[in-house]
């Protein structure tokens, strides 16, 4: 637990809550009177005992259960970036989930001019695949124009997916379906059950369905395609996800045309400077 940091954290956070929101009053009368809720109001709407709030924000409650923590995530109204802070203040953990179920349903509207102005293939979907925004080269790999509703359901189960995405049956769908299989272990939505329902139901994906694969993301993987107006090739697929909004994707398509070229790209990194009081290892 970071007692002082989980401290500043709590404190600003339910400064933000006016008493009256809650269906609450503000205490009347002489004596300080703190901003937003008290420790006694957040005790007596957790309904969790005497005292449980204030000795989490005191740091004397030490890894509080995770049921806790959601029921004050809410009250406090946190944005799911707040959620993740809570968990690592209060128990050094990143959280088992959203604080929100549908925070992976939406992404902040100025997505649409990032996703706009990239140069590659770029989309980025919500929590069951479906397409948010896209810009004008991801319109270009379908060969009749129109962006599918759902990417994952046209890489499941549309015929003329099959034509773009290269040796679908073994380079693409051992990594999709473990993608889906994944979503649904993780609760999924009614959605992405149908989609499973009619997966199953279809001669061609149903044995494939549970081929051998343990892809849940597709970052960093390069598959064969044939972009209808450059011709085969490959793309390596980028894949990351905005923090605003938990299960929801961007994905960024380079493409290459012509053969395979195996092309090692080293990690991206910061190497620290050295040390100018280390001399051989030892100060």
């Amino acid at each position: 637990m970071h007692k002082q940091s989980l401290r500043q954290f709590l404190k600003e956070r339910r400064a933000r809550i006016q008493p009256e929101t809650v269906g609450l009053t503000r205490p009347a009368g002489r004596g300080r009177r703190a901003k937003g809720l008290s420790q006694q109001q957040l005790d007596q709407l957790l309904g969790r005992g005497t005292h449980a709030y204030h000795f989490l924000e005191n740091g004397k409650y030490p890894n509080p259960p995770v049921d806790l923590l959601y029921d004050l995530g809410r009250l406090l109204r946190l944005t799911e970036d707040e959620w993740v802070m809570l968990n690592r203040y209060a128990r050094e953990q990143e959280p088992p989930g959203p604080l929100n179920p549908d925070s992976g349903y939406q992404v902040l509207g100025t997505w649409e001019d990032a996703v706009a102005g990239m140069d590659n293939m770029a989309y980025m979907t919500d929590a069951a695949w479906n397409v948010l925004t896209y810009n004008p080269a991801f319109v270009t790999m379908f060969p009749d124009r129109q962006v599918p509703d759902n990417v994952l359901r046209w890489m499941c189960l549309d015929r003329g997916a099959r034509e773009v995405l290269t040796d679908w049956e073994t380079a693409w769908a051992p990594r999709i379906f473990p993608q889906l299989r994944a979503a649904l272990a993780a609760g999924g939505n009614p959605y992405l059950r149908q989609l499973e329902a009619d997966i199953l139901a279809d001669p061609v994906t149903a044995p494939l369905y549970y081929c051998d694969g343990v892809v849940n993301h597709p970052d960093g993987d390069e598959r064969p395609f044939r972009h209808p107006i450059a011709g085969p090739g490959w793309i390596t697929i980028c894949s990351a996800a905005p923090h605003s909004s938990p299960g929801a994707r961007l994905v960024v398509l380079v493409f290459r045309a012509g053969e395979r070229r195996v092309v090692v790209r080293p990690p991206l990194r910061v190497i620290p400077a050295p040390d100018p009081q280390l001399k051989n290892g030892r100060r």
